[in-house]
């Protein structure tokens, strides 16, 4: 995906005097590779292509990630291939938006964003239907846990979606247990909003406006 049209961005990434903590790239992101949407300190996150497919098996067949995802159980290959198609043609139908592969950032990559990093899951900005509502969500291997990549994943592409996108509101929802997630969505600058029906589940809801959010994260 390319952030070039439309977008009145500097050159990190961010709207000007919003002090940006990701670049946001466009391009191709070498051969064989999705094109690269940021970059934060530590890691890259570009699009989904279908030689990722091991990737998201082994993500979404851990049971540990999916404990309080969709129903609860690990995934099938048929199921996760279906999912890459999906996530594949997301963004082309909904621009700027979409699920974007994350790695750390290995010692030979650069600005210009070559992806040599070890994969670790993925960050999102989404619809979430029936609502116009966007969602910032991740999914991260148990290897990720813990390493503050989730905060810094959200909060990118929070950044992202406010500056570059201008989206007016983002939320976040998580399951009621799930308190690990309700810190990340809190430190990346979202607000406690009570609950909210998404996915024909009544969940935990954080969300803000656009203007509050730049203003704290000048």
């Amino acid at each position: 995906m390319s952030v070039r049209r439309g977008a009145s961005s500097d050159a990190t990434g961010g709207r000007r005097g919003c002090g940006a903590v990701a670049r946001i790239a466009a391009g191709p992101n070498g051969a064989g590779q999705g094109a690269l949407l940021l970059e934060t300190p530590r890691l890259t996150l570009r699009e989904f292509t279908a030689g990722d497919f091991d990737d998201l098996l082994r993500l979404d067949s851990d049971p540990r990630v999916m404990r309080h995802i969709a129903r609860g159980r690990p995934a099938t290959p048929d199921e996760v291939a279906a999912a890459l198609k999906r996530i594949r043609n997301y963004g082309r139908v909904n621009y700027g938006l979409g699920i974007f592969r994350a790695s750390r950032r290995g010692a030979g990559a650069s600005t210009g964003g070559r992806d040599d990093g070890e994969f670790i899951g993925w960050g999102c900005l989404k619809y979430t239907p029936p609502t116009c509502d966007v969602e910032v969500g991740y999914r991260l291997l148990p290897g990720a846990w813990g390493h503050g990549y989730a905060t810094e994943i959200a909060t990118a592409l929070i950044r992202y979606g406010f500056g570059t996108l201008t989206l007016d509101r983002i939320i976040g929802v998580t399951h009621p247990g799930n308190t690990a997630s309700q810190r990340v969505l809190l430190k990346s600058g979202l607000a406690d909003a009570g609950w909210g029906r998404y996915y024909g589940k009544r969940l935990r809801l954080f969300a803000r406006d656009r203007a509050p959010w730049l203003a704290a994260h000048r």
